[in-house]
């Protein structure tokens, strides 16, 4: 008995281990990457400043959250970290900024802004969350959930740090202005089906929505997330060139982050678990698309 707890343990620190050093790597790979190209300019690129960064405010954060035992401020220092790592890779990039440089920075300073209130309102109204009720009580755990929540900042703002940072003022052309449009959407989207459910929530409601955008799709507000990445990394793809194409990988990694890993997969279980038997659910089920919301 005592040897398999032991043997459990191992795993979840070997697991615990190579999720920390995965996260670091990636991290790293999106620094160089972006930061390609603008050696010649700076001793220290902006986007490679700002990842430091954005890792080193993690590990604080857990720091002060593993004394605590709490992870109250953790989703609120996360949302913080994209707007601390735009400004940085702004006030690096010596004012040698355009327009698709200004526009890129406040729309990622805008969605930043927008979540942060949101998860404080509702940390707010929940008090705790369970997911880390077993995470917080194991160092490295802990730890490797604070250092992949820095690699999240990273490498889904890594296209946006990149062309604010290269120290070249960009233009805005037909593409960034398509990319742009695209965020917007996407904002929109998100905020929407996030004010629907809340909605939803605030009248009592302890079932599943399936009524404004969630009756075309099951995570509308994981669409709208999806697509404003993917409308900030078209945005900046004209702007980058070789290596830094690397960061360009940045919708990817949310649409798996959202729909493979932490997002989509846990809701969907916990709702099957809840209505997997319900025929209505499993008719709503059927008739609505995971993510991409249907037109008619």
């Amino acid at each position: 008995m005592n040897n398999t707890a032991e043997d459990e343990g191992s795993v979840n620190k070997k697991t615990s281990s190579l999720g920390i050093l995965v996260g670091v790597v990636l991290i790293a790979i999106v620094a160089l990457g972006g930061s390609a190209g603008s050696w010649d300019r700076f001793s220290l690129p902006p986007i490679v400043i700002g990842a430091a960064a954005a890792l080193l405010l993690q590990w604080i954060g857990f720091a002060f959250a593993w004394k605590l035992q709490s992870e109250r401020f953790f989703d609120l220092i996360g949302s913080a970290t994209f707007g601390m790592v735009v400004l940085l890779s702004t006030f690096c990039a010596r004012a040698n900024l355009g327009l698709l440089d200004v526009f890129l920075a406040g729309a990622v300073a805008v969605w930043a802004a927008r979540l942060g209130s949101f998860l404080v309102t509702r940390v707010r109204l929940v008090g705790s969350d369970i997911r880390f009720d077993a995470i917080k009580r194991d160092f490295l755990w802990f730890l490797m959930t604070w250092t992949l929540q820095g690699t999240w900042v990273v490498v889904t703002a890594g296209p946006v740090m990149t062309v604010i940072g290269d120290g070249i003022a960009q233009p805005i052309g037909i593409v960034e202005t398509l990319g742009l449009v695209a965020w917007i959407i996407g904002l929109s989207l998100e905020i929407v089906a996030d004010a629907q459910k809340k909605k939803f929530r605030e009248v009592g409601n302890d079932s599943y929505i399936q009524s404004g955008l969630w009756s075309r799709s099951r995570h509308p507000n994981y669409f709208g997330e999806i697509l404003l990445w993917s409308g900030l990394a078209v945005a900046a793809v004209p702007s980058l060139t070789g290596w830094q194409l690397v960061t360009s990988v940045s919708p990817l990694f949310v649409w798996a982050l959202l729909m493979k890993i932490s997002g989509a997969p846990m809701l969907e279980a916990k709702a099957d678990r809840r209505w997997g038997n319900d025929p209505a659910y499993i008719e709503y089920k059927s008739k609505t698309p995971l993510l991409v919301p249907r037109l008619r």
